[in-house]
């Protein structure tokens, strides 16, 4: 139950000719306490509650317990989460054996989008695709749990 991940910031939207697949994510968090995040999502037609641990010191791993929950659950639970809904659409690529999830960011959010890419082991290669940019694993303002808490159109625009 641990989750190896690295996250980059997006230089071009070339990724969404190479999507497979993309789905609208709303989420909510009804802890957002660093040490065990619980979210509640609704992706597409589906519900999912997740726990999710504190990263380790490099940001690439942490314990997270994820499981899928009827849709009218889950709708439920969003009306008792902390404030600010994250409103994002997913898209998914594959490059070689690994999956890319690029979300776009809407609402306080929109502008930005980030790629992630969940891996096996901490040092596993994988194909960095042209539109991958700077990569931002650990850096916590790019937590969707902070995103909605200081969304990034309130940053200062340092990127």
């Amino acid at each position: 139950m641990v989750e190896i991940e690295r996250k980059f910031l997006v230089k071009s939207e070339a990724f969404k000719e190479e999507a497979f697949k993309q789905t609208r994510i709303s989420q909510g968090f009804l802890n957002t306490n660093k040490e065990r995040t619980v979210r509640v999502r609704l992706k597409g037609e589906h519900g999912f509650i997740t726990v999710k641990g504190i990263s380790s010191k490099n940001g690439v791993s942490r314990f997270e317990w994820e499981k899928e929950i009827p849709k009218v659950e889950a709708e439920a639970l969003l009306d008792l989460c902390e404030p600010s809904i994250i409103d994002k659409t997913r898209y998914e690529i594959k490059k070689g054996n690994h999956i890319f999830e690029v979300d776009e960011f809407y609402g306080e959010n929109s502008g930005l989008i980030v790629a992630e890419i969940e891996l096996n082991s901490e040092n596993e290669t994988y194909i960095k695709p042209d539109w991958l940019g700077v990569e931002v694993t650990g850096d916590v303002r790019y937590y969707n749990s902070l995103l909605s808490k200081q969304p990034f159109k309130s940053w200062n625009k340092e990127l």
